[in-house]
């Protein structure tokens, strides 16, 4: 049963909240329920009789506004995305903006996703947590607010197993369309083909960042945060040279069709994807064809891991099932004579006659 002027913000842990003698709103921590009562009974007890709270309990109350503005500073000289938190922020400000930071409960929050973001994908929910839970974890830290209500709230399962990529014949016809329509984009996607980079490092590149002697694009905020340095092979190389020709000596080395080198290229792309007849496919997915071919061609999984900045292996691990040569040649082990495990009898070609004769000698023998 509730009782007016105590509540449960954490598990476990209970708040007062009453009005002081100059009418002002007055939250404390107390601990546990019992506490809680007491302290509630203390505090309206003193209001009566006309007492002032101590110094350190009159402390100004901190907007949930406030702390959001010392995360977005963080975000702008820290991260990647501040873009994207910024946009994130002024809606998550558009529920609590005027709240108490310290007044929101991790069940508003939830409830709010719940209402607001109903239909979004796990991975966007996910990141509004993310974004919420930095800014109270700052807020901490300035010691602004005491608790972080975003940690309590359950992380939405993420479906990470897309792996679309771009084949020959697709790509055959992007070509087409781009040399027909958007012959000054083709080495933009030349050099997503080619390095795997995310849109936003891609498009947030200068001149600064490119090492032509040694072969080496430096991307200088990652999404991880971190400094990556991306290596060149000759058609990167070949992309960045076209771009270096018809940059007009602009610091960044791609813009869009509006000229704002941070603005993402969706537009031409997505023209350009609906005219060549290619469904289900984002500029994302280039980046998914780099990593693909990659694995495919061979090159070991740790080294994709590195290619494409990912921060752990389980993260290159879904493009495992694309090196079918590797498999077949540990399954065709299997088939060796009487059992045995010669290496030098397994032939790992993938094509549909693969040691057909020796397969049917096999059965006939059994």
């Amino acid at each position: 049963m509730s009782q007016r002027g105590i509540y449960e913000r954490e598990p476990g842990i209970w708040y007062v909240r009453y009005a002081d003698n100059t009418g002002k709103i007055r939250r404390e921590k107390a601990g546990t329920r019992s506490s809680a009562q007491k302290l509630y009974r203390k505090r309206k007890t003193e209001v009566l009789q006309g007492k002032k709270l101590p110094e350190t309990m009159r402390g100004r109350i901190v907007s949930f506004e406030e702390i959001a503005k010392d995360a977005l500073d963080y975000s702008k000289t820290h991260k990647a995305s501040y873009r994207s938190d910024r946009i994130r922020m002024q809606f998550v400000k558009g529920a609590f903006g005027t709240r108490p930071a310290d007044s929101i409960t991790p069940q508003e929050i939830d409830r709010w996703f719940e209402s607001k973001l109903r239909g979004r994908a796990p991975a966007t929910v996910n990141r509004y947590k993310s974004l919420i839970s930095l800014t109270y974890r700052l807020g901490i830290a300035n010691r602004k607010v005491e608790t972080n209500p975003a940690r309590l709230i359950r992380q939405r399962r993420e479906n990470n197993a897309r792996t679309r990529w771009l084949f020959p014949e697709e790509e055959s016809r992007l070509r087409i369309v781009l040399l027909e329509k958007y012959p000054h984009r083709l080495a933009e996607l030349e050099l997503a083909l080619n390095t795997g980079l995310r849109q936003g490092e891609q498009y947030s590149l200068t001149w600064a960042d490119v090492d032509f002697e040694r072969r080496i694009l430096t991307v200088s905020k990652s999404k991880n945060g971190e400094m990556r340095h991306v290596p060149l092979n000759d058609s990167a190389i070949a992309a960045l040279l076209t771009a270096k020709r018809h940059s007009n000596g602009q610091p960044q080395i791609f813009s869009n069709r509006f000229g704002d080198a941070l603005k993402r290229p969706r537009q031409w792309f997505e023209e350009a994807i609906e005219e060549a007849k290619i469904v289900d496919f984002s500029w994302h997915d280039l980046r998914h064809t780099f990593a693909s071919r990659l694995v495919m061609a061979g090159v070991d999984l740790r080294t994709v891991q590195q290619l494409m900045g990912h921060k752990t292996i389980g993260m290159t691990v879904r493009y495992a099932h694309l090196a079918p040569k590797h498999q077949l040649a540990a399954v065709q082990r299997l088939c060796a004579e009487g059992g045995s495990a010669d290496q030098s009898q397994t032939d790992t070609r993938t094509d549909t006659g693969v040691r057909v004769d020796e397969a049917e000698r096999r059965l006939a023998v059994h």
